[in-house]
């Protein structure tokens, strides 16, 4: 059976799909899939062993210069490769407006959530046959009571396994020695109200290097990467990665033992890579969205108001939109929560 999924955009989400493909190959074990998705996370699908082609977008770029992008043959293009081969099954995973125009573009029926359970409403006018999940569930569960209906299989009620092994992607050049004793700390998020102070986490840095680890600091972006130097100053044992593609950031992810995390698609990585994690949260909901896995453990903020689901703080005693659920979880909370889960020296 070959199955084209539908699913662009974020990173977090894809890692969430992958438990769902595994359940498939479980029940139908010729299934092939090929995956539509955002040019910036073509990595995250192939990382599962029965992905074996990415259709990759660039809508984000598209919406911005819409008619550059038809100049220049990149939406035929596209919609050319969309179309360029023949599937049993159409799923969009995503059942939102971004991948409803993708299940739009694509020839023949596709399979998607109904009215009442898309993020965006008018998504489902796109698919021919429309399912129902249950709405007050994580998101993996989701996608798996999903995948489960549309091909027809009953969902497994094992616990989610994302088929995934990351060490097989190769370790990057960098250019420092890598410790044999490491942690990654993921500092940044999309969010201004998922972020904790950096002064938390250079106190962090300094309690992770007096334990004897050295401490990574990815980035997504060149101010991320200054952020990320400005907490590794004056440590020697800290250091601020350039920006990697995501299968280097997975090739250091997994061989780290352990990791503290923004919420952010890199929290989740830590998930799938089964490492011991702490991730922080104050404006989302760790039931519906929060990291899965082995290992994994939420440090969630206390406040009445969390979680919030805002991207600046409302506050009237916030600054500048800063979270201050954030400020009031302190470094040392953070750190013995994972200290207890690190392997022994």
């Amino acid at each position: 059976m070959r199955v084209l999924i539908i699913k662009l955009t974020s990173m977090g989400d894809l890692m969430h799909a992958l438990p769902a493909l595994t359940d498939a190959a479980n029940a139908i074990p010729d299934i092939e899939f090929d995956w539509v998705v955002d040019q910036a996370f073509a990595d995250v699908p192939l990382w599962h062993p029965n992905v074996k082609r990415v259709i990759k977008t660039a809508h984000r770029q598209w919406k911005k210069q819409p008619i550059q992008a038809f100049r220049d043959g990149q939406l035929s293009s596209f919609y050319r490769e969309l179309n360029a081969e023949d599937y049993d099954v159409v799923i969009d995973l995503q059942s939102n407006l971004k991948s409803a125009v993708v299940s739009w573009l694509r020839k023949g029926e596709v399979h998607g959530l109904g009215a009442a359970y898309c993020r965006e409403k008018p998504a489902y006018w796109a698919y021919k046959h429309q399912y129902s999940v249950k709405m007050q569930q994580h998101s993996i569960e989701k996608m798996r009571q999903l995948m489960a209906q549309v091909l027809n299989y009953s969902q497994p009620t094992m616990p989610a396994d994302y088929g995934v092994d990351l060490a097989k992607c190769p370790l990057p050049e960098i250019e420092f020695d890598l410790s044999k004793r490491y942690l990654f700390f993921v500092h940044n998020a999309s969010w201004k109200t998922k972020l904790w102070p950096s002064a938390h986490w250079q106190q962090l840095v300094g309690i992770a290097t007096d334990q004897g680890y050295a401490v990574l600091l990815p980035c997504g972006s060149d101010l991320e990467y200054e952020q990320a130097q400005a907490i590794a100053a004056g440590n020697d044992n800290a250091y601020a990665l350039p920006k990697l593609s995501l299968n280097d950031v997975a090739a250091l992810m997994c061989r780290a033992d352990g990791a503290i995390c923004s919420d952010t698609g890199l929290a989740h990585m830590a998930g799938v890579a089964g490492i011991p994690t702490v991730t922080i949260y104050g404006a989302t909901d760790t039931g519906l969205i929060g990291t899965y896995g082995d290992g994994q453990q939420h440090v969630e903020s206390d406040f009445e108001c969390a979680p919030c689901y805002k991207r600046e703080c409302p506050r009237s005693d916030s600054t500048n939109g800063e979270p201050v659920c954030m400020e009031n979880i302190g470094p040392e909370t953070v750190w013995d929560r994972l200290a207890g889960r690190l392997p022994a020296q």
